[in-house]
């Protein structure tokens, strides 16, 4: 064996890198079994909170020492085999940040109506579109006026960069450029808040071309926080606040407007409010001279508030039988107030206040420089049964609408604590802002300074004196966690826009539990089965290729972990794949090495000869699997690249094992008696299986081409009949895992849903018979927040007959209608560069395009089969659902059954040379049978590890298993039927000239 010392050295290498790596895996595994032993109640249900405690008050203690190198838990964890969200819950995040307001800022907020048409009708446009918004916006621009890009974008705003000689293309770079800068931003903005965030092994990814971010969180417990913190814009401003006796005589005008407005005007007098605001007060911090009764700086609402909201609820009471004619004086903006030091208001209540005071009579009546912004926090009422309020409050922008002072001075900010034990954000600004910070402080003592974040009243303390020095402090009423995430906020910088969420699933921690047994179980069974199956075939050879497989799967594990790899559900199934795949190599060798011995050749020669001969043929096959895991994780996402990851670090350990490992288990066995040595490749069962077969294959094409017509006909009958069970991430929508305390009839819970939501929806079994899967296009439009609060809502409710059963949400998932037809693209591009690239490397192996063709054709039809299948099953009423991961099983069937294919071109090709005068037809039909033993083992071993991921793999793979157990069965059938005939019905003609002229040319003297 030539390099023998060098491949045993790899092995050896590899090996010993491999334990150590994985070694870190079981280090975490062991501290959070301590963790859930920590967290698990007398009953045996886990506290998964208490569980993120126990972790946390271990992560920078020591957990593993080596002796001579110690890591801390935190260490660990950053070296370990990650689990994915759905392994152990957690979220997942798909963020567009909004071209839209880029646009608005680039144009100096102008107020253009053709520039505002064009981005409405734009937005309109892309929801239909395959093209970006931005492209749509150019057109659509344009179309309304050629110069009006020129007119809307250059702008003093954009000095130095566009001139108003500028044509329309150098406009659209200059966009372009600025829209990709703002992304990259937004994408190293939100990374630093992430990364700060807390939990393991976050992944975070800008997809190239979209303005998508896409995000991973595994073991985040607290969607709304996350949502909080990676949507918040952190638009930091300092403004003055109005007086009460300067807006007050404002609010009169207001107050006979809106009283106009409804037909009742009336004259009197308002009663005089006693104006004195009683609230916070602003100070430099840490200035220890002041009353520990006030506040240090910036709170959010103290005693003063809550009394005042205590009198005005009293005085409320006192004032019931004047009601009717206070109503007849005042609109709802005076008789909705709560507050007669201020303005506050019940949160049922802000709606209505928000759409008086966006009133266009209204508006005119206010000057330009008062807008009003709402408190960040409802303020709690101590009286009982009374109602939260949120204070308004009259900011002044001043004659230039800027801020006294904006985020961007801010150079430092932390959580800490203050001396009443409360949770504030301490900010300490750069040169600029503390010069600005100090004028504005001393020219406002006595007055309110409103601290402003994203459009939100954080507080507005008076201010007590001058501040200098730039540090300062914001409290808020805040809980740890939100004073921690708004310094992380402020620390990381300002979004150059909005985003929104287009796509977010939340998985519970139980259902991650629940997939890791369910993957784990499936791949231990699949790995034993085949284990027992390769022996029982194979004797002797059979313990071989078990002993390949077994490093094959160690090999896999500890590159994943060397490389940080995410372990997903569908990446156990690659794995779990991996195993029936990397079967074929050894299987290849074996049959090659048994038609040696069978030819009389001494055991030696036999194993030289047969890995040589099947070399390439393994060769082609890893590189076509190759080529369709590649554009899995191109054009994959989330698990799908996971699945993606595992599968390539599968393919490559699978060929090292098998075409080298085992030749050097080999030749260790042969090392003392040479020839002499008792290697059986034949046990009982395999002794006279498929040996020396002649069946006609070429004979039954057309018989094979019916039937496959047949099938397919049959499924485009019933996709134009029904169509496809689209899952959410096709067709866009909200789906919901939920759990009930006992077992659930799953149409009766569609029929009640379909009449709360009056919008289309699904409810199916979930693994086991109290878990429902339910999905809704209800909003599906809609990718607000509110939106998905209120079809949660929509959901509770309509499950009230069956509150009884105590339905708890597991996992949620939702995907805008945008980014649906995206995956929808995304995934036909998948396939179909998949078929072109390996139609031009197998015309590149095999010098014909007739074999490009029949493989082509064949892989097709595979596909096509598939899914006729499940539009079939689908009438029939079981509904597989199309999904992503659906998409990886068909990449995975083109991948798997492309090396069938190429096994028996291989043999045809070696045929038509040892023999170029044999009739076509003839040498196919030999090659089919010289291949058969090998076809048929290899799908067995396949379809055992599948059938187990059916049976074992959970909800989430099963249509994933059926998908490739069906693509394996047809694809075995298709290198068979249909690839190979194809090549014959193309290649009659050429082949009967060649074989013609080889017959015309005398032959050479011996």
């Amino acid at each position: 064996m030539k390099n023998k010392g060098l491949i045993l050295t790899i092995t050896v290498l590899v090996s010993l890198l491999c334990l150590f790596y994985l070694s870190f895996t079981l280090v975490s595994r062991k501290v959070d079994g301590d963790a859930i032993a920590f967290a698990t109640d007398k009953s045996g249900k886990v506290d998964f909170e208490r569980k993120q405690f126990y972790l946390d008050s271990m992560w920078t203690k020591t957990v593993y020492d080596l002796g001579f190198v110690a890591y801390t838990l935190k260490e660990v964890k950053e070296q370990e085999i990650a689990l994915g969200l759905d392994l152990q819950g957690g979220m997942n995040l798909t963020l567009e940040v909004s071209p839209i307001e880029i646009l608005k800022s680039l144009s100096a907020n102008s107020n253009d109506p053709d520039f505002l048409a064009a981005l409405k009708e734009a937005q309109t446009q892309q929801k239909s579109s395959q093209e970006g918004f931005v492209e749509l916006f150019f057109k659509t621009i344009e179309a309304k006026n050629p110069d009006k890009l020129r007119e809307v974008f250059v702008n003093a705003s954009n000095k130095g960069r566009l001139e108003f000689k500028s044509t329309n293309e150098e406009i659209k770079t200059y966009i372009r450029e600025e829209i990709d800068g703002a992304v990259d931003r937004a994408f190293d903005i939100i990374r630093t808040r992430i990364d700060k965030f807390g939990v393991t092994s976050p992944n975070i990814q800008l997809i190239p071309g979209t303005g998508r971010i896409q995000i991973e969180l595994p073991g985040a417990s607290n969607p709304q926080r996350v949502r909080k913190l990676v949507q918040g814009v952190a638009k930091l401003e300092f403004y003055n606040v109005w007086e009460a006796k300067d807006y007050v005589p404002i609010l009169e005008k207001v107050n006979k407007v809106l009283i106009a407005k409804r037909d009742k005007t009336k004259d009197g007098a308002i009663n005089s409010a006693d104006t004195t605001k009683k609230g916070d007060d602003l100070y430099a911090e840490g200035d220890s001279t002041k009353k520990a009764a006030e506040d240090d700086l910036f709170a959010g609402s103290d005693s003063s508030k809550k009394d005042a909201t205590a009198k005005d609820t009293s005085s409320k009471a006192k004032a019931d039988s004047a009601q009717a004619a206070v109503d007849a004086q005042y609109s709802e903006l005076y008789t909705l107030n709560r507050n007669p030091y201020g303005l506050a208001y019940a949160t049922k209540d802000t709606s209505k206040i928000n759409r008086l005071l966006a009133d266009k009579d209204a508006q005119i009546t206010m000057p330009s420089d008062l807008q009003f912004l709402w408190g960040v926090k409802p303020i709690e009422n101590e009286q009982p049964n009374a109602e939260p309020v949120v204070e308004l409050y009259a900011i002044r922008k001043g004659r230039t609408a800027k801020a006294l002072l904006g985020g961007d001075v801010i150079s430092d900010a932390r959580s800490e604590f203050d001396e009443k034990g409360r949770a504030v954000v301490s900010m300490r600004m750069n040169t600029d802002g503390a010069r600005v910070w100090q004028k504005a402080t001393g020219e406002n003592v006595g007055k309110q300074i409103a601290i402003v974040l994203d459009d939100y009243v954080y507080s507005a303390p008076v201010v007590q004196g001058e501040i200098a020095g730039g540090n300062s402090q914001i409290s808020g009423n805040f809980t740890i966690e939100e004073a921690k995430d708004l310094a992380n906020i402020l620390k990381a910088g300002k979004l150059p826009a909005p985003t929104r969420i287009v796509e977010d699933a939340v998985i519970g921690p139980s259902l991650g539990v629940e997939a890791q047994s369910q993957g784990l179980n499936s791949t231990l069974i699949g790995l034993a089965l085949v284990l027992v199956f390769v022996i029982a075939y194979y004797a002797k050879g059979g313990f071989v290729a078990d002993i390949a497989l077994l490093v094959n799967v160690f090999f896999t594990f500890g590159i994943m972990a060397q490389f940080n790899s995410v372990l997903t559900l569908p990446g156990i199934a690659g794995i779990a794949l991996s195993i029936g795949m990397a079967i074929d190599a050894n299987v290849l060798i074996f049959e090659r090495m048994r038609e040696e011995l069978e030819k009389g050749r001494k055991l030696l020669e036999a194993i030289e000869d047969g890995y040589d001969r099947a070399f390439i043929t393994i060769f082609d096959s890893n590189i076509t699997t190759m080529i369709t895991a590649v554009f899995l994780y191109v054009f994959g996402s989330g698990p799908i690249k996971g699945f993606a990851i595992t599968l390539m670090i599968g393919l490559a350990c699978s060929f090292f094992t098998s075409v080298w490992v085992t030749k050097l288990i080999l030749h260790w066995m042969t090392a003392k008696k040479g020839n002499d040595t008792e290697i059986s490749l034949t046990t009982g069962i395999s002794r006279n299986l498929f040996r020396a077969p002649s069946f006609d294959f070429i004979a039954k094409k057309k018989v094979a081409y019916i039937f496959s017509s047949v099938i397919i006909i049959a499924g485009i009958g019933a996709m134009a009949f029904k169509g496809l069970n689209l899952g959410v991430d096709f067709k866009g929508g909200r789906s919901y895992v939920i759990e009930f305390a006992s077992p659930i009839v799953a149409s009766d819970v569609k029929v009640d849903l379909a009449n709360a939501l009056q919008s289309s929806v699904e409810a199916k079994t979930y693994q086991t018979s109290n878990k429902l899967k339910i999905t809704t296009s209800y909003l599906v439009d809609d990718e607000s927040e509110d939106a998905d609060k209120k079809v949660e809502t929509a959901i509770m409710t309509g499950l009230k007959k069956y509150e009884s059963q105590k339905p708890t949400i597991l996992s949620t998932m939702k995907v805008g209608s945008t980014i649906a037809d995206d995956i929808v693209n995304a995934s036909r591009v998948a396939v179909l560069l998949s078929l072109l690239f390996m139609f031009i490397y197998i015309i590149f192996r095999f010098k014909r395009w007739q074999f490009g063709l029949g493989a082509i054709v064949s892989l097709a039809h595979n596909a096509l089969i598939v899914l006729a299948i499940f539009a079939i099953l689908y009438v029939c009423g079981v509904g597989f659902e199309i999904d992503q991961i659906f998409v990886a099983a068909m990449l995975t069937i083109i991948g798997y059954s492309i090396n069938d294919t190429i096994v028996v071109f291989d043999r045809v090709r070696e045929m038509i040379e040892a023999d170029p005068k044999r009739e076509l037809k003839v040498t196919i039909n030999l090659a089919l049978n010289a291949t058969l033993s090998r076809t048929i083992m290899t799908a067995s071993t396949t379809i055992i590890v599948i059938l187990v991921m059916l049976i074992f793999g959970g909800e989430v793979l099963r249509g994933f298993s059926f998908a490739l157990l069906i693509g394996i069965i047809f694809g075995t059938y298709s290198s068979i039927y249909i690839a190979t005939p194809l090549v014959l019905d193309t290649s009659r003609k050429e082949f009967e000239k060649i074989q013609a002229a080889s017959a015309d040319k005398p032959e050479e003297p011996v």
